[in-house]
């Protein structure tokens, strides 16, 4: 897929979220959410007098913690493609409806976390156990293992699918496709890392800054951190939007009116068609 076609995808999500912007809440209690549940593992173990790094109750600890910031980064997931869908049906979407629509997947949900958070740490053991090669490695099946499953969560909140069966529909429609729509999503990040730059150069300014002035310096890192965050939450919520958007033409292989003017069958090309 073309810079071109990931543009106009990048376009077309944005204009929705434009729309309807409370979208955006769902990204951002997400990231207020997992700086909790890490500050509620983290603060009492290292506060702890008995804290080992290489204990078991350590390693147990972080495991835990591993879990719930994957099923709260889930979670939030699942209430933004729920009513992304509702969005892009021409309805009108509700923060307290899409927490409502998760809470309602949480078994779903659960499970779905604990997975994704065991290949996470298998794909990390990897990279760190097997020296440059692990590192490919797992490139090539962080990659594989995205593409399989790109569609596992909106089959989850949009068709009450168990997690076996939202994977086993995830997988036939990879196998008639080549997997481009992962290049799409790809293609967003890229535009968000792009829009990140500024507050990275001024974050830069900030810490050249403290060496002369400690207070001007703090505030500009500050102003710099918080650009990033709006620009994460924004991405976040526009690669939802977009994995929404190809749910729905795979499953109708009908467009969303909002995504008109994007190609959406590039994101869907049959095998052997290029």
């Amino acid at each position: 897929m073309a810079f071109a076609t990931s543009w106009q995808m990048f376009k077309a999500s944005a204009a929705v979220l434009k729309a309807r912007k409370e979208l955006a809440v769902f990204p951002a209690l997400s990231a207020v959410a997992s700086i909790i549940v890490a500050a509620t593992f983290v603060v009492p173990l290292i506060a702890s007098d008995n804290w080992d790094r290489s204990s078991t109750t350590t390693y147990v600890v972080f495991g835990l913690m591993y879990l719930a910031s994957a099923f709260v980064t889930i979670f939030f997931n699942a209430a933004l493609i729920s009513q992304a869908n509702v969005a892009l049906q021409g309805g009108d979407p509700s923060v307290a409806e899409g927490l409502r629509a998760a809470g309602a997947r949480s078994p779903q949900i659960l499970v779905w976390a604990a997975i994704s958070a065991t290949v996470s740490q298998a794909l990390r053991w990897l990279q760190d156990r097997v020296p440059f090669l692990g590192v490919i490695l797992a490139a090539i099946a962080g990659t594989a293992w995205q593409v399989v499953t790109f569609l596992v969560l909106p089959k989850i909140v949009l068709e009450d699918r168990n997690v076996i069966a939202a994977v086993k529909d995830s997988s036939a429609t990879l196998k008639r496709t080549w997997g481009e729509n992962l290049v799409g999503n790809a293609g967003l990040g890229l535009v968000g890392l792009l829009f990140a730059l500024p507050g990275v150069l001024v974050m830069f300014v900030g810490f050249l800054m403290l060496g002369t002035d400690i207070a001007a310096g703090f505030a500009v890192v500050g102003l710099g951190i918080a650009w990033l965050i709006v620009t994460a939450v924004v991405v976040s919520a526009l690669s939802g939007i977009y994995q929404t958007a190809l749910y729905r033409y795979s499953v109708d292989g009908n467009v969303p009116l909002a995504f008109a003017t994007a190609d959406l069958s590039q994101s869907f090309r049959q095998r052997g068609r290029r």
